[in-house]
């Protein structure tokens, strides 16, 4: 097992968040997403601050840029993760919404070491209840 600091939770084995994949992770009140996104660890707040939806649920893509008329330009692959129920984006990086610069959702440091996948949140790793994301919007 690996040694971990304090603040550090033990979400799973690498392995068991292959890309794609999502875990929550139940810290007495809190929820958090944590997602494998193409080799990327992401973690946020699992709830959507618009209307309190589960964003565990929401797909994960980019969005369309500025560009000429008549041009379409597809860009920021799989940075956002929108709500499944009004489709409000958040960067998964930042937690910034890009409809409101007063919207955003909290994030949270997450990184692999040593085969396990470990997320820097406060908690207790006997309090945390860690379950699969069941039929998650790909």
């Amino acid at each position: 097992m690996v040694t971990k600091p304090k603040n550090e939770i033990v979400v799973c084995k690498a392995e068991e968040l292959p890309n794609g994949k999502r875990k929550i992770v139940a810290i007495k009140n809190m929820s958090i997403v944590v997602v494998n996104v193409e080799g990327k660890l992401q973690a946020f707040n699992s709830t959507c601050p618009h209307q309190g939806a589960p964003l565990e649920f929401g797909s994960i893509s980019g969005v369309m840029e500025a560009s000429d008329p008549q041009q379409y330009k597809y860009g920021c692959h799989d940075k956002f993760v929108k709500c499944p129920l009004h489709g409000w984006a958040f960067d998964m990086d930042t937690g910034k919404s890009l409809f409101s610069d007063k919207v955003k959702i909290k994030t949270f440091p997450v990184r692999e070491e040593e085969g396990y996948i470990l997320l820097s949140a406060k908690g207790k790793q006997e309090d945390v209840v860690i379950s699969d994301v069941q039929h998650a919007c790909e």
